[in-house]
Formats: structure tokens, sequence, C-alpha cells
């Protein structure tokens, strides 16, 4: 099993912006240090509390600062953005990491980025799939492009001319295009099925409860099956928020406790998701009533905190209960202790994953 590194990222908005700016870019240049495979950047554009606006942008800040880990746009919100911006900037960015790229593609869940971009009522899911269509088609035919939609139109036929490369969009640098990867939150969900059908990658959110995630893996396959492809458990990656530390007291009170960045983290996405009428992805049972989701039943069950060898435990019976996956997607959170923060990634690449291995390799063997 591979270790990646996914951040939203979400902080205090009383925090100063330029700081958690450079702290999440420190983040990713730690767990390059450290060996992580991958690492997500999300964005959004009208939340204080998510401060990267572009994770294009971001990215290509850490192309030189970044040696090995393949970097990951987490997700580029497709409806809030032009076709031809996103293969442009996307097809760049690949050429400057020189392949060290994943494109991570959504339809947005941030309805108040909906609202600015004035496509709130709009059909999202349309929007998404025509824009990651046409962007498909910029980067694997031949200018001038002739692209008709509900929502954009893409033509360069008035004004190509060929001999000085001028109406042609530049084609990224691994062919055809940089692996595709979605973000599924929805249990049992058909989203999935349609991703691998595309030949996309999944990853199931580090918010969802594991029963939930492990209804992704039978879409992901019905997917793959439906494509005439087999379902590989390695491209399967599962997020997961988890910090390790050298004793269990401070385990607890960093990881779940009152002053908990995690608890933070959870409390604002219950606020977002609940209210966004998805108070199912924070349920152990269908059957649960909603007033039984409080944030102590949430951290609870969804936080795995603890030394060592605690969390190599609990990971591997979480790995019992959802299935087999390829990478293990450590969800970053805010640094409210940077010391503590660094240390649980430093434990969890040089204890905790080696560990996972060794007992995976035993249980197969």
């Amino acid at each position: 099993m591979k270790l990646g590194f996914f951040t939203m990222p979400l902080h205090p908005p009383s925090r100063n912006y330029t700081e958690v700016l450079k702290e999440d870019r420190e983040a990713i240049i730690l767990a390059d240090r450290l060996g992580f495979s991958e690492a997500f950047v999300g964005e959004h554009l009208t939340d204080l509390a998510e401060p990267v606006t572009s994770c294009v942008a971001f990215l290509a800040t850490l192309v030189d600062a970044t040696k090995r880990i393949t970097l990951g746009t987490g997700t580029v919100n497709m409806p809030n953005n032009h076709p031809v911006a996103v293969a442009g900037a996307v097809a760049m960015l690949d050429h400057l990491l020189e392949g060290r790229l994943l494109f991570g593609i959504s339809p947005g869940g941030l309805r108040s980025d909906m609202e600015a971009f004035g496509n709130l009522d709009a059909d999202r899911l349309a929007m998404f799939v025509e824009s990651i269509d046409m962007v498909v088609k910029l980067w694997t035919t031949d200018a001038p492009y002739d692209l008709k939609g509900q929502f954009w139109n893409v033509s360069t036929a008035r004004t190509l001319v060929r001999e000085i490369g001028q109406g042609i969009v530049p084609k990224p640098y691994q062919k055809p295009h940089p692996p595709i990867v979605v973000t599924v939150v929805a249990p049992f969900s058909k989203g999935v099925v349609a991703a691998a059908e595309r030949g996309w990658w999944p990853i199931s959110a580090n918010f969802l409860q594991p029963a939930w995630v492990a209804s992704h893996w039978p879409m992901y396959a019905k997917g793959c099956a439906n494509a005439g492809r087999i379902a590989r458990p390695f491209d399967w990656r599962v997020a997961k928020s988890i910090f390790v530390a050298d004793d269990e007291a401070t385990a607890q009170r960093y990881g779940k406790g009152p002053d908990s960045p995690y608890r933070f983290y959870y409390k604002q996405m219950m606020t977002k998701l609940i209210g966004n009428g998805r108070p199912d992805l924070f349920k152990g049972e269908k059957e649960m009533p909603d007033a039984s989701i409080t944030l102590d039943y949430v951290m609870d069950s969804l936080v795995i905190a603890g030394t060592p060898s605690s969390v190599t435990d609990q990971l591997l019976a979480f790995r019992a209960r959802v299935g087999d996956f390829g990478t293990l997607i450590y969800a970053g959170h805010d640094w409210a202790d940077k010391k503590l923060a660094r240390r649980s990634m430093e434990l969890m690449a040089n204890k905790v994953m080696p560990a996972i291995n060794t007992a995976i390799g035993a249980t197969a063997a």
C-alpha cells in the first residue's frame, strides 16, 4: 500500500492568510521528503476557511520545491472554469512537472462558489461532463476546434494560423493526458461507475463512514467491467483523517480533544454538508436519526488517533472492513501545533506504513 496526502485545505478563518499558504506548501514539501507518493490540493474561491483559490496555481509553486512526489489537483471544479482555461493551465502544469501530475476533477461542492459563478441552480453534473469532454477533446484532437455544447462553445476556425501556432491549445506532457482522478462522496455512488467506465481513478473521501467507503469498490468494479477492464484495488485511493503521536494522551488530546484541529475540521464539514442536505454521509447506518449525528460521534467514528502501534491496528481494521485499496490518503489538517503535526506525518511514513505493509504482506503470504 502506498501513502498519499490530501489537503482541502481547511484552516480557522482568523489565521493569517499568508501564513496558512506557507504552511500548506510546507506540508507537501515535508510529504515529498518523507516519501509520500502523491499529494492533492483542493480549491475554493469564496471560503476564508479554505483559502487555496486555484489548485493549479498553488501546485505550480511546488514544481522546484519537490523532487519525487506526484502532485494532484484536488479538485478543479469544472463548472466554475472555462474548458479552454482548464485545458491550457493543466497542460502547462503537466509540462512544468514533467509528468508528475494527476488531474483531479469534480462538479464542486461549495454552494457559495456556485452562487458566485452563477450556476447554483444549473445542472452542474451536465456542466461537469460537458466541460471534461471538451478538455479531453482539446488535448486529443487538432485545431481548428469546433466544439458545441449546452454551456460552452469552443472554436478557433476563424483565427487559426497554423504556421505560427496561433489558435492551438497546448497538449499535456503525459499522453494522451494526465491520469484523471475523481473524489467519490455519495454512498453506492453511480458517479464512480461512470468514472470507471471512462478509465478514471476514484478517491473515497475522508469524511465518509466506513460502510459508505466500502460501497464504492463494487460500483467501481461494475464500471470497469462495463468497459471491459479488470478492476484493480491498486487504483483505488481512500482518504482518512489520521493523527499519530509518540504517546496516547497527546494523540487523543490533539486528535480528538476540545481544541483539536481535527474537531474544527469536522465541525466545518458537518455544517456545510448537513446544511447542504447530506447528513447521510456521517451516519454509520441509514436508519440513524439525524439528531444522533453529534460532533463527538463523528470524531469517534471518523478520526483515527493514537500511537504508531495503535494507529496501525486501527487502519488494518478499517482496511478489513472496507476492502483492499492501493493508496491510503493521509488527510491534511490545520497545523494548530506545528511540531505535533509534522511529527504525525513522520510517524505515519516511518512507523505506521512499514508496519501496515508488513502485516498486509504476511496476510497475503
